[in-house]
């Protein structure tokens, strides 16, 4: 009985955000504080001070491309570490034929590094989401001995990014700030106005609920 009644609740949760952001997109333009208030729901942004390195989260983009290289010419650390992207089976496939395939983690760092910064390190290990990050981030500090870090990621993804964090970071010792790239396309202050604001609300809005629902002490 209690493992239906689980099922149901993992059910329930995602329609429940589909119902809740579909009425508040409804409301009049005039309730904008409403429509607001969701947005920032997703949005966490952290004061910074000097950090041992910046790390860029895997989808934050040009966004957290151009953020982690305006921290550090504001002294805020010398260095930016990216994840490393190695080729998937297209991936493979392409090489196989002679063409080339798109490598982000180069991409970061030939970005980076025609954006001025000089240092930049490179994660070993292949991610694919925010909780990936979360389990691969923390023994990756220890062995390098960070003991201060700024994440740069989509405002979209910040306050889940700042929740699995403290989760895998509890009790080690890393002072982590969550910093959102100013650049993100999702705006918590306009997201009900295009079809992809709304669209990344839900999604975003939907993997909150579920990662409370599963932590709801985090």
């Amino acid at each position: 009985m209690g493992g239906m009644a689980r099922r149901w609740r993992w059910l329930l949760v995602p329609g429940a955000v589909l119902i809740a952001v579909g009425v508040i997109a409804a409301i009049p333009a005039s309730r904008t504080a409403m429509l607001r208030s969701a947005g920032w729901v997703l949005v966490v942004n952290e004061p910074v001070q000097p950090a041992d390195i910046i790390v860029i989260t895997a989808d934050s983009d040009g966004a957290g491309t151009l953020e982690a290289a305006d921290l550090v010419h504001q002294g805020i650390a010398a260095r930016v570490a990216v994840f490393e992207d190695p080729p998937d089976v297209i991936d493979r496939e392409f090489l196989r034929r002679g063409l080339p395939y798109h490598n982000a983690t180069t991409q970061f760092t030939e970005d980076l590094q025609r954006l001025g910064v000089r240092t930049i390190e490179r994660i070993p290990r292949s991610v694919s989401g925010t909780d990936d990050e979360g389990r691969v981030l923390p023994a990756w500090f220890a062995q390098r001995g960070f003991r201060s870090v700024i994440v740069v990621c989509t405002s979209d993804h910040s306050r889940r990014v700042r929740r699995v964090l403290a989760r895998a970071l509890k009790d080690r010792g890393t002072r982590v700030t969550i910093r959102y790239a100013r650049y993100s396309r999702f705006d918590p202050d306009r997201w009900w106005q295009t079809r992809d604001g709304v669209r990344t609300a839900i999604v975003e809005l939907e993997k909150l609920a579920l990662d409370m629902l599963r932590h709801p002490i985090s």
